[in-house]
């Protein structure tokens, strides 16, 4: 399996840096290793120059050899090679062993070796049964024979791998302690854009949703000459511009909040006002055409889910504003036994289920926000649900926390409007019967007030399967 590249960029800058010098090592070492070679090739080619053939001409008189007819073997180096060809054929070869001359043994495939030996007086290299690899010289002698002088080789491949491996260990200790040192020096030159990174991710982890928020001040290292630089000044002005568009933001959301609540609360005495006109009209039926008192019934009826749609406004404008909730122990056992009690009065038709602890459950909160929280999800579940339908309430603890879950086996929800059925207006009317109108508010209410509780809302729904769970700190 091939090894992946290192992802970050000081990994890759310091493995680069260390490829980098291992291509040149190796460049500088073949080279090296290949002119050493060349120069030994060289001084072994003068040598058997220097030689001019006469160990090789002197093995003419091996056959009656004695004192004066011997192999000449002065002045010759031990292992150098001798052979002397007379029409293609070899008639005599030794080898110069102890400062005298040795004859050899030559296989077919070495006499078929030395006869292609070129006759120029140039170094060629050969390989022998019994020597190993030589390098010889091949010229003509004067009766019209050809001798053939040879060095061995491995003198020269001893000294060149030697180079080698003094090569070998010297780079790969320059190779080594680059690599420190290279990850050292990238780690202090990426230092600063470290920090970049630590600002950028800082941001990230910010609120930005909603809410005033405290961005982080500009990063001081942002010299233009430098890319490290460039990039720090490209987030500063960055940061800028979105730390304006959030208090724009932050503004008009504060605006907005003011003008909802403010809206709502002037408009509570009005409505107040109509719908007390409106009964006291309709106490005088006998005095009132039908027409008239029809419509006073539907004024009636309308005043009072304005004024229900107006104190669901109040208090999530209060709620957005970061008002204080009580902080008292809130029996929750009590209040999931009232809510399922006015849940069961207000629809009969449906199977009201309870699933409660033997132990009374008791957090810290505020009450009544809390009962209107699981009044809104039982009244969500029988607005939603046709008659028949299993409503089941359970309560359980774990270690820090408390769930409250409401579960119907009801539609559902549809798909596209799972993601928003915490939002504000949000009606599922098209996908679910209902009985009564409603604001499209009570879910955003049951969302606000636990968020405000420090708790967490969320639901998860298919056909026939629907649970909507609170959880609270225990």
């Amino acid at each position: 399996m091939r090894r992946p590249l290192p992802r970050t960029l000081r990994g890759q800058l310091t493995v680069g840096l260390v490829a980098l010098l291992a291509l040149a090592c190796l460049a500088v070492g073949i080279f090296t290793a290949l002119a050493l070679r060349g120069f030994l090739m060289g001084r072994l080619d003068e040598q058997l120059a220097a030689s001019g053939g006469r160990f090789a001409a002197s093995l003419e008189h091996e056959a009656k050899p004695d004192a004066d007819n011997r192999p000449d073997t002065r002045g010759q180096a031990e292992s150098t090679f001798g052979a002397r060809l007379l029409n293609g054929t070899v008639t005599q070869a030794a080898v110069v062993d102890d400062a005298t001359a040795r004859p050899l043994r030559l296989t077919p495939g070495d006499r078929h070796t030395l006869a292609s030996v070129p006759v120029d007086g140039n170094g060629h290299s050969i390989r022998l049964s019994d020597l190993g690899t030589y390098r010889v010289t091949a010229v003509n002698g004067d009766d019209e024979d050809v001798m053939i002088t040879g060095l061995p080789l491995h003198p020269v491949e001893e000294t060149v791998h030697r180079l080698e491996a003094v090569e070998a260990v010297l780079f790969g200790a320059a190779l080594l302690g680059t690599g420190i040192a290279g990850a050292v020096w990238v780690r202090v030159s990426l230092r600063p854009l470290q920090k970049v990174t630590a600002r950028a991710a800082e941001v990230a982890g910010l609120p930005l949703a909603s809410g005033e928020v405290a961005m982080p001040g500009p990063l001081p290292d942002t010299d233009p000459r430098t890319e490290v630089g460039q990039v720090g000044s490209a987030l500063n002005h960055m940061l800028g511009h979105v730390e304006d568009a959030l208090t724009r933001r932050h503004a008009s959301e504060e605006r907005l909040r003011q003008f909802a609540a403010d809206a709502s609360h002037e408009l509570r005495t009005p409505v107040a006002n109509i719908r007390g006109h409106a009964e006291l009209a309709l106490r005088r039926h006998a005095s009132v055409p039908a027409e008239v008192h029809h419509a006073l019934e539907r004024i009636d009826s309308e005043s009072q889910r304005m004024t229900r749609l107006v104190d669901d406004l109040l208090l999530l404008a209060r709620l957005d504003a970061g008002r204080p909730l009580e902080h008292e122990p809130v029996d929750l056992t009590l209040l999931i036994l009232n809510a399922l009690d006015d849940a069961r009065a207000a629809g009969p038709g449906h199977h009201w289920l309870l699933d409660l602890p033997e132990e009374p459950v008791t957090v810290t909160g505020d009450a009544h926000r809390l009962q209107q929280a699981i009044g809104n999800l039982l009244a969500n579940a029988r607005t939603h649900t046709p008659p028949g339908t299993d409503v089941a309430v359970s309560l359980t603890t774990e270690q820090t926390t408390v769930r409250v879950d409401v579960t119907d086996n009801g539609p559902g929800i549809p798909d596209e409007l799972r993601p928003e059925v915490f939002g504000r207006f949000v009606r599922a009317d098209h996908a679910r019967s209902r009985s009564t109108g409603s604001t499209g508010l009570g879910l955003s209410i049951v969302h606000a007030v636990i968020t405000a509780h420090g708790g967490t809302a969320i639901v998860t729904s298919r056909p026939g399967h629907t649970t909507f769970r609170l959880t609270l700190p225990g």
